[in-house]
């Protein structure tokens, strides 16, 4: 469901039912399964741009180079052998490909998302 015609999407009001399901890997779960949920706006080799979120609580994941924006919620983000990051909305944030990172969701978190698989 990604195109690239031109288009607006207003992302901090998308119900959660407009974004698809993407179950994790009993691996990357912490606790109970988490909801998330993800609206690909464009996918091609080398780069995908999207809008992700994630439930409350836990996950662990092998990141790409990604930047990402919070729209909306509040998440810690271990990166092993590197920094915590306290992140909520307005943020920017950098991950680069191989980090290995734990995320533990405060608040529902939406963010925008645009990596380099």
């Amino acid at each position: 469901m990604f195109t690239d015609v031109p288009r607006v999407v207003r992302a901090t009001a998308l119900d959660d039912a407009e974004l698809e399901a993407v179950p994790l890997d009993a691996e990357q779960l912490l606790g109970d399964p988490a909801d998330v949920r993800v609206l690909p706006l464009h996918e091609a080799p080398d780069l995908e741009v999207g809008v992700w979120q994630h439930g409350v609580g836990g996950s662990r994941d092998v990141e790409a180079d990604e930047v990402f924006v919070v729209l909306s919620g509040r998440a810690t983000i271990a990166v092993e052998g590197g920094p915590v990051l306290e992140v909520g909305p307005g943020d920017i944030g950098l991950l680069t490909a191989g980090a290995r990172t734990t995320w533990t969701i405060h608040e529902t978190l939406r963010k925008v998302y645009v990596l380099r698989p």
